[in-house]
């Protein structure tokens, strides 16, 4: 009969690990936009699907950045089952949601549209977001910066 409980939490425990890996990612900062909030080299932690209100950090898929759009479909809240090794993500922060007023340099001021996200890194001087590229898709989000590691 022991055995029996200790095996069945055991189940509990390889499928409870095997669920966090879904839902937790680990990703390294790279790059100096997100200074002096996030430095390069430093971990954080991913709660994989979720996206946090303004004021919050994403990790987004990074687009072509001479074209200003991807080149293959979405391995972010798009496609929860998809690999993420072998992307390249961003660190941003949540400037806007759906609906939200903003103004750009580039295009006449609006609202953000339904679907998408306005992302800013912390560092202007050095960040590609949607200062040049507009309002993200939440579909290219892989999720949101829980914790540093």
């Amino acid at each position: 009969m022991r055995w029996a409980v200790l095996g069945g939490c055991a189940g509990l425990v390889v499928a409870g690990a095997a669920l966090l890996r879904r839902r937790l990612v680990s990703v390294t900062v790279t790059g100096h936009s997100m200074l002096p909030a996030f430095e390069p080299g430093e971990q954080v932690l991913v709660r994989r699907g979720v996206v946090p209100r303004r004021g919050g950090v994403v990790v987004v898929e990074l687009p072509d950045t001479r074209l200003r759009c991807w080149n293959s479909e979405p391995a972010g809240l798009g496609s929860p089952r998809e690999p993420v090794t072998e992307r390249q993500w961003l660190l941003k922060r949540v400037s806007a949601v759906a609906g939200d007023p903003y103004d750009s340099r580039d295009a006449a001021a609006g609202r953000v549209p339904p679907g998408h996200l306005l992302l800013l890194g912390d560092n202007a001087s050095v960040s590609f977001d949607s200062r040049q590229m507009g309002p993200f898709p939440v579909e290219r989000v892989l999720g949101a910066v829980w914790r540093r590691l």
